[in-house]
């Protein structure tokens, strides 16, 4: 396995998500999901809008997922929720008790404001090829043709960098466990707030995602693309994001915790280091916006990638050593079907 570690679970922890900075990814995955060509290849599933009877009977049926928690200040409330985001279509209906938090707070904070154009331009501005890039081996972009074909990608796909493509094409492989990005919560939420008249804030820029979604370096490239493309020709990356899937669903905290004992995606030191990096390396950061936020009288919702959340690195202890009375709120057990 190469010095870049495995690219799917960069999808539990964040938008287009940094890798991944899941939110690119999530817009950027169904872009480029295209309709069966006069190709043999089966094409997997594409993400489609529910009809109206079908949401209504997802918000009756609607269950809690995730890793949500309280935070106090002053008299106010604020909440951190832990999101996927590449989910089921069921999934993206957010359950009670995290609608009532929305509901509750006077607005969304997100990784990144994926209603904001300005920043959507941007991120994918950033995800184009470069003209003056040197290509890749050709072994590498033989491989990735193939890849771009077996996933039914459209042609616009094959417009982006050479990394950008690989990471775009690991979250549409899980098509095949019935996860999708554009199922991801983080656009149901962005919609509740929408819908209820609350903004919509960023609590990370797109640059700062791009520096480490993408890169300049050939050899950084080409390391990524490699690893990559062998987790979509072992079909690991599909199974890796179900397993984290369920684990998310589920609010297995500790499971989350540990994942680099028992992922079987970091071989090595530097590959952990990279893992330490993109996530616990941004929480530092992520962590003061959401604090400067609560400070400036807000009640906030911040929704980050549930790997940003655990353990002593973590968002909610980061901002409970600076003060804030901050609490699991544990979800009552789903009702049986």
């Amino acid at each position: 396995m190469s010095r870049v570690c495995a690219p799917w679970w960069r999808l539990a922890g964040r938008s287009l998500r940094a890798g991944l900075a899941a939110l690119a990814l999530s817009p950027l995955a169904a872009a480029f999901a295209a309709p069966p060509a006069a190709d043999p290849v089966t094409c997997p599933p594409e993400a489609r809008m529910p009809s109206p009877d079908e949401i209504r009977a997802m918000q009756r049926k609607a269950q809690d997922r995730g890793l949500l928690w309280r935070i106090e200040h002053r008299g106010r409330t604020s909440w951190l929720y832990g999101t996927m985001h590449a989910a089921k279509l069921d999934w993206s209906v957010p359950g009670p008790t995290v609608a009532d938090a929305l509901r509750a707070s006077d607005s969304l904070a997100l990784e990144l404001n994926i209603l904001d154009p300005e920043v959507m331009k941007v991120l994918f501005a950033g995800m184009q090829a470069r003209p003056d890039a040197p290509p890749l081996r050709g072994d590498l972009q033989r491989r990735l043709e193939e890849q771009r074909r077996l996933a039914c990608a459209g042609p616009e796909l094959a417009l982006l960098r050479p990394d950008a493509q690989v990471i775009s094409l690991l979250s549409l492989a899980g098509r095949s466990e019935a996860l999708d990005a554009s199922y991801g919560i983080d656009f149901s939420l962005a919609g509740v707030a929408l819908a209820l008249g609350k903004p919509v804030l960023s609590l990370e820029t797109p640059e700062l995602q791009l520096r480490e979604l993408v890169s300049d370096d050939p050899a950084r490239v080409a390391e990524t693309v490699e690893s990559g493309l062998r987790q979509l020709e072992s079909g690991i990356a599909s199974q890796k994001l179900g397993l984290i899937a369920r684990v998310w669903a589920d609010g297995r905290i500790h499971l989350l915790e540990s994942l680099p004992d028992w992922c079987d995606c970091m071989a090595n030191a530097a590959e952990r280091a990279d893992y330490d990096r993109m996530v616990y390396g941004r929480n530092p950061g992520l962590a003061r916006e959401v604090a400067r936020q609560i400070r400036s009288g807000r009640s906030v919702f911040a929704a980050v990638g549930a790997l940003h959340m655990v353990g002593t690195r973590g968002l909610p202890a980061l901002l409970a050593a600076q003060g804030f009375k901050v609490q699991r709120v544990e979800f009552p057990a789903a009702s049986p079907p």
